[in-house]
């Protein structure tokens, strides 16, 4: 059957334009209106997608063409929008920027195809004016099935918006207002990462401010109208298309399990698809802090640590030696775990901070994690599992996501990470017994057999009778 799913995608030349500040400010006006939204992020970025959640309180989704097949996208984003009555699209660097820089692969234009999402293009109108009108027509012109449909002004005074408008017309876009400089309703690249909750006011507060300058200056019911001439969508039943390609024993609701998540200033990134995947293997996630809390919740049969600034927090880390002892212990237990970036960073012996002081961590890990003075990797990278382990067969491929400035003295060497398109590879993650720990990003649904085989061993944990 068809979906209606009403949406469009906030899109722009280039990175720096103000689509979150935007996305977020429309979003805000949106849920005063009454109207039940959801939001979705372009790419493998989980940090945007858990500021609208966190500070919003909007569900939110990464649609990415390089995790997942374009009809795959399609399926999760049917999935997630379908109880929604309007779906927001935020758009990732500039709109045909792709894989390698160099492809439209992985890229918005890739994701507003694979969605049929009109797009509005968020254009920085600081030092430019009429040049704009040429820089669209470009973008026009490049795909001739560009879906691009209007431009928002942002930076800029009503007046000079309705000098310009002639000129977008001209090109058969609409112009759907403009956005002055407001410093503050201004959000900081910081906030887009964990909002503290004594931040969240300030930012709620913001966001409003940003939301009324909108209604004034923004053809909101325009952006509405769009959004309703987005073609329906049809979902791809067939049984090896499923959105999460999930096996098929999981049709039998299984046997819950209660998986400890750490969540607090030190560890904080989750793509929201993976722990979605989770709740439908029959995982209970149980939220706990290795910052504050002295010992892990009762009667967990797993652990879930991932990404975050535990350099930041290595000295209070450090300090909490009690569930530091327990989740090693737990590990000796044999409870499965699953550790990316900073909760690898966590469990490694010792963590060296920027001002080199050197902090005891877990220590299951047995390496030192260090800093170094640029960003080490970062970007898509694919995982080829190189032996048979509890997570993964040799052979089998999952996807996933690297950013760090910190190193270690052992990546691990059960998968091969190699960038797409490229021939540079090296070794990462460490799966020891029912650990599986390593710096990169993993996205679930690219391979949901990860997340089954973990959840099946958290059982298996369980009905040992070994659960803390």
């Amino acid at each position: 059957m068809d979906n209606k799913s009403p949406r469009f995608m906030l899109a722009a030349p280039k990175s720096g334009s103000g689509k979150t500040m935007i996305t977020c400010g429309l979003l805000t006006a949106l849920l005063r209106r009454g109207i039940n939204c959801r939001s979705f992020k372009t790419g493998p970025d989980y940090i945007d997608p858990m500021f609208h959640k966190s500070v919003l309180g909007v569900e939110s989704a990464n649609l990415d063409t390089f995790f997942l097949e374009k009809q795959q996208v399609r399926d999760l984003f049917i999935q997630r929008a379908e109880q929604a009555e309007l779906s927001v699209i935020e758009g990732v660097m500039g709109y045909y920027d792709g894989m390698g820089g160099d492809t439209i692969w992985a890229s918005s234009y890739d994701t507003a195809q694979a969605v049929s999402a009109p797009v509005v293009l968020i254009l920085d109108c600081k030092g430019a004016s009429l040049s704009l009108a040429a820089v669209v027509k470009g973008f026009l012109e490049y795909k001739k099935d560009s879906g691009i449909k209007g431009v928002i002004l942002n930076r800029t005074s009503k007046v000079m918006e309705d000098r310009l408008r002639p000129a977008f017309e001209e090109l058969g876009v609409k112009v759907y207002g403009s956005l002055p400089e407001c410093e503050a309703a201004r959000l900081d690249s910081r906030h887009l990462g964990l909002v503290l909750p004594e931040e969240l006011k300030e930012l709620k507060d913001k966001l409003e401010l940003l939301a009324d300058q909108m209604e004034e200056t923004i053809d909101i019911d325009g952006l509405l109208d769009l959004a309703e001439t987005a073609e329906p969508l049809r979902r791809d039943n067939t049984a090896d298309s499923h959105t999460n390609n999930i096996s098929s024993n999981t049709l039998i609701k299984p046997e819950p399990v209660r998986i400890g998540i750490a969540r607090d200033q030190a560890f904080c990134f989750y793509y929201q698809e993976n722990l979605q995947l989770l709740e439908e293997m029959g995982a209970e996630l149980i939220p706990f802090s290795p910052l504050k809390d002295q010992a892990l919740p009762d009667n967990l049969h797993g652990l879930l640590l991932g990404g975050g600034y535990p350099e930041l927090y290595a000295k209070e880390l450090a300090k909490n030696t009690s569930l530091r002892r327990q989740i090693k212990a737990s590990y000796d237990n044999s409870m499965p775990i699953i550790a990316e970036c900073g909760g690898f960073l966590y469990l490694h012996k010792e963590l060296e901070t920027r001002d080199k002081e050197f902090c005891p961590m877990v220590g299951i890990i047995d390496a030192k994690a260090f800093p170094e003075d640029r960003l080490l990797r970062f970007g898509y990278v694919e995982l080829t599992c190189q032996e048979d382990t509890v997570y993964c067969k040799k052979g089998e491929i999952i996807k996933g996501h690297e950013f760090h400035y910190w190193n270690t003295t052992d990546h691990g060497s059960s998968f091969t990470a190699r960038k797409p398109g490229k021939q540079r590879q090296w070794d990462t993650i460490h799966c020891q017994g029912v650990l599986m720990a390593g710096f990169p990003h993993i996205y679930y649904p690219s391979n949901p057999v990860i997340a089954e085989r973990f959840a099946d061993l958290c059982r298996n944990y369980k009905n040992k009778g070994a659960a803390t």
